[in-house]
């Protein structure tokens, strides 16, 4: 509805400039008035209130950018800015009329207007000599004329010179006598003959009188010289010749050659050229060579100044005689004079997003006539301005619609002024326009995602990475400020983890991570600038936690430090490859920082058991002999695989026996850590696992309590210590690398009675979430059950 408003508004506004082109005020006004008269009322003229004509802006423009009239903003009176004088403003054209322009600004509106100067009779007439010589022959006859030369005056109309008068004598009377051209000239009478040898001449007063109230005049003394008898005068070829100069001939070019003949002889037939009732403009524009009547330019013309001239020539010979012809020089014009452009509002600064909006107004004008003076206005193609005609030669430059800082943020524009003249000239204006900002672009990331990587155990306020954003506005509207947005989940304390620099966008972890505990996390980062409204935009940020190797191998079988050390029974007639047992260990690292390898480290009889490097699996390397002693202590040594490796190292007890009915003695070793007291990681443990699993535990320990009762003290220093319930939550393999899962538990166990006895090697109890490459040997040795008579 208000787009609809404004175009409605628009066309009434069009309609209103369409109306007011074709009105114009006239006023008059009488020259050499002070500056300050009153010409008019021009605010009652225009129909306009006092507030309404100063809140348009009303302005007088001139041709030329000349002032002669101002606005009285109090009384909206319109008032002469200077004196003017008829004369220098119009010279002898009448009547003299300047014609202006009203310009209203807002909303943009013309009205043509004129002011015509009336003459006031400031001028007296004047003749170009004091004194005119006239030479009469004796034998001239009563009626003869001789026209006289005329009195210049500036004045025009009834102001000019209207009549000439002569002092009184006998032999002549006057007779004021009209130009074709309308200027009045004096012509003397002749009444009564002339008598050389009475009176051989005569002088009288000339006047000329204008028709001011009251009459101004001018006086020239006249001297009539009565000649002897000349009975020929000089006549021209022709009485008027034509001749059209071009405005741009050089002075002293050839105009044209008048020629006059005399039919007398000697001093009477010699003639002489001269400008006869010639105007100040035309002596000072021409001269004419006294005797061979070539008229040339005196000075440069000027067609837009004056455009024709009528010279009279004369020609007078040796006896006083003359003849006179009229010579019309038309002035042709040329293209000299390039096109003027008046610029009259201009609005430098515009803001984007703004359609139709006047960043100019200007009027256009050149001296030239015909095609010389017309003109063509244009700007460059491909701009988003449009010129468009109001009035005559006045424009407006518009914007052609909204425009784009982003796209362009400066135009400069050239207004070129073509007339149609050859050659054509041209008139070119340059217009710096800026296009303000506006916040019409919301901030943009260099990424929709970013992905940081940060080494576990890092240091607080670590700078882990930067996210960036631009914003194509200017100044404030392009200053972008970056904010965390954490994504819908109550479980990750964002806050605690990272912090960005709202400056920059520099991210930094606030705390140490650990791998173990979080492997990745996401949130959201927003850009908002600070315009008005505010824009933003979000990016998403993911931080990915790379393991470091903080996590040494943790040995789970064989307890170290049990209170009863597990011993491996191995019969003297196992045959290599036998199985003795499995060590099993984890890496709470991930990747190849968990990546285990074992390796025996020492032995008692080196080169009699070997450990299979990827499982960890101790077998016999040889036949076992008598000469091996019955207690073997074997080191494993488990290391992983990161930089730099770490490692863990285990003892096994190895007891070589015949057969299992023999009493098993516990090694000395053994006895001293039973004696020892237990490591306070294995009592805590203990102590988790049975806060986790002690119904499970009581079950277990009521049963080895059974069995050891049926078997008596000496098979109970065999028992292999059987870590139970779930390892700690931290033992987790996240590579399928050979450790342990979180839910995976192994029983070991030796029981035994009188007679007869079985050995249980690792099998899984809780097999559930079990990783990839953590396969244990769970299947009982058969071979080994049968040759020792288990059943």
């Amino acid at each position: 509805v208000k787009k609809t408003k404004r175009q409605v508004t628009a066309i009434i506004i069009l309609l209103l400039l369409w109306e007011a082109g074709g009105q114009i005020i006239k006023y008059s006004v009488l020259e050499e008035r002070d500056s300050g008269s009153f010409v008019a009322n021009l605010a009652k003229d225009l129909g306009l209130g006092l507030g309404e004509l100063v809140s348009r802006g009303a302005r007088i423009l001139f041709k030329g950018n000349k002032q002669h009239l101002q606005i009285e903003q109090k009384s909206g009176n319109l008032i002469l800015k200077e004196k003017l004088d008829r004369e220098d403003l119009c010279g002898d054209t009448d009547p003299c009329i300047l014609h202006f322009q009203v310009l209203l600004k807002n909303p943009v509106q013309f009205i043509q207007g004129e002011l015509q100067l009336q003459d006031v009779n400031d001028h007296a007439p004047e003749f170009l000599e004091n004194e005119i010589l006239l030479k009469i022959s004796e034998s001239s006859h009563p009626g003869s004329a001789y026209p006289l030369k005329i009195a210049q005056d500036l004045d025009v109309g009834s102001n000019t010179v209207q009549n000439y008068t002569i002092s009184s004598n006998f032999h002549f009377h006057l007779f004021t006598r009209n130009h074709s051209d309308g200027r009045k000239y004096p012509e003397l009478v002749l009444d009564q003959e002339l008598d050389r040898e009475e009176q051989p001449e005569l002088r009288l007063t000339l006047t000329a009188m204008d028709g001011g109230s009251p009459p101004k005049t001018g006086t020239s003394q006249v001297l009539i010289i009565v000649l002897d008898i000349n009975d020929n005068a000089p006549e021209f070829a022709q009485q008027l010749y034509q001749v059209q100069v071009p405005e741009n001939s050089p002075i002293g070019s050839l105009v044209i050659t008048v020629s006059a003949r005399d039919l007398d002889a000697g001093i009477y037939g010699e003639l002489s050229y001269s400008f006869f009732q010639s105007s100040n403009q035309v002596i000072q524009a021409f001269e004419v060579n006294t005797v061979t009547g070539d008229i040339r330019l005196k000075k440069k013309l000027d067609f837009e100044e004056i455009r024709s001239y009528h010279i009279e020539i004369e020609a007078s010979d040796g006896g006083g005689l003359s003849g006179k012809c009229t010579v019309a020089v038309e002035v042709m014009d040329v293209n000299d004079n390039a096109p003027e452009l008046t610029i009259s509002l201009l609005i430098n600064d515009i803001p984007e997003n703004t359609p139709d909006t006047v960043v100019a107004v200007f009027g256009i004008s050149d001296s030239d006539t015909g095609n010389n003076g017309k003109m063509m206005c244009s700007i460059q193609d491909h701009l988003p301005f449009l010129l468009k005609l109001t009035i005559e030669n006045f424009y407006t430059l518009v914007t052609e619609g909204a425009l784009d800082r982003e796209e362009k943020a400066e135009y400069n524009i050239t207004i070129t002024v073509t007339d149609m003249g050859i050659p054509r000239l041209k008139t070119e204006h340059n217009i710096t326009v800026l296009v303000s900002d506006v916040n019409d672009n919301a901030p943009a990331f260099t990424q929709t995602s970013y992905t940081l990587w940060v080494r576990e155990n890092n240091s607080p306020a670590l700078h882990i990475g930067s996210v960036s954003a631009t914003d194509t506005d200017a100044g404030a509207n392009a200053q972008v400020t970056y904010s965390l947005l954490p994504l819908p989940d109550p479980l990750l304390p964002l806050a605690s983890l990272v912090s960005i620099n709202p400056d920059n966008g520099h991210l930094f972890a606030l705390t140490s991570l650990d791998y173990e505990a979080l492997r990745a996390f996401e949130f959201r980062v927003g850009a908002t600038d600070r315009g008005s409204p505010a824009l933003s935009s979000q990016a998403l940020v993911r931080v990915l936690v790379a393991d470091a190797n903080d996590n040494a191998p943790f040995v789970l079988y064989p307890l170290q430090n049990a209170s009863a050390p597990c011993t491996e029974l191995v019969p003297r007639a196992a045959e290599p490859g036998y199985l003795v047992t499995k060590v099993v260990a984890v890496d709470g690292d991930a990747g190849q920082n968990a990546w285990l390898s074992y390796q025996l480290l020492k032995a008692t009889e080196p080169g009699l058991f070997g450990v299979w490097a990827h499982n960890g699996e101790v077998r016999t390397a040889r036949l076992l002999s008598e000469r091996d002693a019955p207690k073997q202590r074997l080191v494993v040594l488990v290391k992983d695989n990161g930089e730099p490796p770490l490692s863990a190292s285990v003892t096994l007890h190895v007891l070589l026996v015949d057969g299992f009915s023999q009493p098993y003695l516990p090694p000395p070793e053994a006895e001293a850590a039973a004696a020892a007291p237990a490591d306070p990681l294995t009592v805590y443990l203990v102590v988790a696992l049975a806060s986790v699993s002690s119904l499970f535990l009581f079950s277990v320990l009521v049963f080895v309590a059974v069995r050891l009762c049926r078997r008596g003290g000496a098979g109970s220093a065999g028992r292999c210590p059987v870590p139970e319930g779930h390892f700690p939550g931290h033992l987790v393999d996240v590579s399928g690398t050979g450790t342990l899962s979180q839910s995976y538990q192994y029983e070991v166990c030796l029981t035994g009675g009188t007679g007869s006895g079985e050995f249980k090697f690792l099998k899984p109890i809780v097999p559930s979430l079990m990783s990839e490459g953590a396969d244990v040997d769970t299947a009982e040795n058969a071979n080994f059950r049968n040759r020792l008579g288990f059943s």
